[in-house]
């Protein structure tokens, strides 16, 4: 085989130097303390026999099998959204939506911990792009304000991006506050719901629907791959949004479609999650939350700890060898749990 070019060498060669080289691996017989499966339901097999693997092709062409259309009414009903659009996953969700609606003369505002999925979206979009301070609502005011003294021309359309709950701190903005400043404003909000999905809100609907500005939020991005146990995703918003993006989301267009066996999955998934097991389980997750927060507080841990609300419980040691040693410490002793390493994080 060729050898990898020199540059690319160099670059994994710095990647080891600093200790940051990224590895795939695997433990088996611990304690889950790193994945995303909230609720267990990665595990529980809900899948029904005698459905079809494959979809043959992407969705305009032979691949919109009628499961498409039955899951995403059930989908949209359950997160209280004019409609719903199904990607093959978080981050082409993500991509297909920030580059197809970013256009030139636009302006995207962005809060500085975003998901990198929403970060390549942006990148790819063709819209101007500013951060705001993390969950800050008067920094990104006072961005808003700079930008708009700065600017020749006032934008064709401004969207404004956060999560509900961010996954490396587990914590989210005050939707409400944000979502009636951007309808005051006339801005497009746009929400990542992908580790809210399932545990945040009544029956999981998310932080949106919590919150109750689910009229004021132009899209929502909600993955089935966390607390739902499968795979995929789906961009929920107006029947409009949907139109244009069957046009131009590029991420949805020139890809081989979702099998019927994943469609059927994602609307059990939805139906355990309305059920009295789905209830438990999740009055099951808040106590585990509560009792790890009281723990860490009692051995004194607390400013270690950015402590949250969600499942997302984030130490910050500070130091790049110290995270690295305790996680080792913990592996040994049984749990899984991964340190989270720059670039992913600062």
């Amino acid at each position: 085989m060729p050898k990898l070019p020199e540059k690319l060498q160099e670059r994994l060669s710095q990647r080891a130097l600093d200790g940051t080289l990224r590895k795939i691996m695997r433990n088996e017989n611990v304690v889950d303390f790193t994945s995303n499966d909230y609720l267990g339901l990665a595990k529980r097999n809900l899948v029904v026999p005698n459905v079809y693997r494959g979809s043959g092709g992407s969705r305009l062409l032979s691949g919109n099998h009628s499961f498409f259309d039955r899951i995403e009414e059930q989908i949209s009903d359950f997160h209280k959204a004019d409609m719903a659009l199904i990607y093959n996953s978080g981050y082409d969700a993500n991509i297909g939506l920030l580059s197809a609606v970013l256009q030139r003369n636009d302006v995207i505002f962005y809060d500085s911990l975003v998901h990198a999925s929403i970060r390549d979206g942006i990148a790819l979009g063709k819209a101007s792009s500013y951060k705001f301070a993390h969950n800050d609502l008067l920094d990104l005011q006072k961005t808003v304000n700079q930008v708009r003294k700065n600017q020749k021309n006032k934008a064709s359309a401004v969207y404004v991006v956060t999560e509900s709950v961010f996954s490396m701190h587990g914590d989210g903005p005050d939707l409400k506050s944000l979502a009636e400043y951007c309808t005051a404003e006339g801005f497009n909000l746009i929400v990542d719901e992908a580790h809210a999905t399932g545990v945040i809100g009544p029956e999981g609907r998310g932080g949106v629907v919590l919150r109750g500005v689910e009229s004021q939020v132009f899209a929502r991005i909600i993955t089935f791959g966390k607390a739902m146990g499968c795979h995929g995703a789906a961009i929920l918003g107006g029947k409009e949004l949907r139109e244009y993006l069957i046009n131009f989301s590029r991420s949805l267009i020139y890809t081989t479609a979702l099998p019927p066996e994943a469609l059927v999955t994602i609307g059990k998934s939805y139906q355990w999650l309305l059920s009295d097991e789905g209830e438990a389980e999740r009055s099951r997750l808040l106590a585990l939350i509560s009792e790890f927060k009281k723990a860490v507080n009692e051995f004194g841990l607390t400013p270690l700890f950015g402590l949250s609300e969600s499942a997302i419980q984030a130490y910050t040691p500070g130091s790049l060898n110290i995270v690295k040693s305790t996680a080792k410490i913990m592996q040994d002793s049984g749990y899984d749990i991964r340190p989270i390493l720059s670039p992913t994080v600062p």
